[in-house]
């Protein structure tokens, strides 16, 4: 157990510092492209304190938390001019999708105005207008984690609901996964069965999941969560119903060890979950 704990230690070491690793550096010209001349002072603002370190290159929020704030302002102003489409179309780049800017839009109505909500529907239903965006959307996951989402899991897919993705990252030592599952997706109720030892630990990877035992209330799985799972144990876990989600799951060495699917979580059970 004590080299379980060193890999898991480094491991979340890791994962903690994905968003870093993932954030990819802005770099703008349009201030001194534009402006350079005529206003050389307010163009070196624009490229090298606003979108250079000071702002847009600060770590503390991600290129897509950047600019899920910056569409926010734009929208409570009013303006709809090529400055929201651009921020837009840079907000679609850094992940956001298209359930994403629908929910924060719909929020911002209620404080924004509902005619600032429906001219900014007008403009992200055309940038968000590709059929393919579905696919792009587990692309662009893919960029929020430095572990590969994998195949289909097929082999697992009846005991799941919804659809799954699995990489095995490990098959020497500590045997462990990626498990990737599509928004909504969650796997059956299920125990790890041991007569010692065993058991299942799962680590978030990205998005935002949930792990629930029999009996208990769920809980939220978010990048860096740590849950221990007993052997013997009834659970199930998987993605919130919003938000595409992956934990790595390491398999505890144990006895006697066997793994029982049973009934699937029902929509009501999973409903409830926010």
């Amino acid at each position: 157990m004590k080299k379980l704990a060193i890999i898991l230690t480094a491991i979340i070491s890791i994962i903690t510092n994905t968003d870093v690793m993932a954030q990819h550096k802005i770099t703008q010209t349009a201030g001194r492209t534009v402006l350079g001349e005529f206003a050389p002072k307010f163009a070196e603002l624009n490229d090298d304190v606003l979108f250079g370190e000071a702002v847009w290159n600060d770590s503390i929020l991600s290129l897509h938390d950047h600019s899920m704030v910056t569409i926010s302002i734009l929208l409570g102003k009013g303006i709809f001019d090529s400055s929201f489409r651009s921020h837009l179309e840079t907000g679609k780049r850094h992940g956001i999708t298209r359930k994403e800017i629908a929910a924060l839009l719909t929020q911002a109505a209620f404080y924004a105005g509902w005619p600032n909500a429906w001219a900014g529907f007008r403009v992200a239903k055309e940038v968000w207008a590709d059929p393919t965006d579905a696919a792009t959307e587990k692309e662009r996951f893919q960029q929020e984690m430095i572990f590969p989402i994998g195949e289909p899991n097929t082999a697992y897919a009846r005991y799941f609901q919804g659809n799954s993705y699995l990489a095995r990252i490990s098959d020497s030592r500590i045997p462990f996964s990626n498990v990737t599952f599509e928004p909504g997706c969650r796997n059956n109720w299920h125990i790890h069965h041991a007569t010692s030892g065993g058991g299942q630990m799962l680590v978030g990877v990205a998005g935002r999941g949930w792990y629930q035992e029999e009996g208990k209330p769920a809980q939220e799985i978010l990048p860096g969560t740590v849950i221990h799972i007993p052997a013997n144990v009834k659970h199930w876990h998987g993605a919130a119903a919003d938000r595409w989600f992956a934990h790595l799951a390491f398999e505890v060495p144990g006895e006697n060890t066997s793994n029982e699917w049973l009934e699937p979580v029902t929509d009501e059970e999973y409903n409830k979950l926010k």
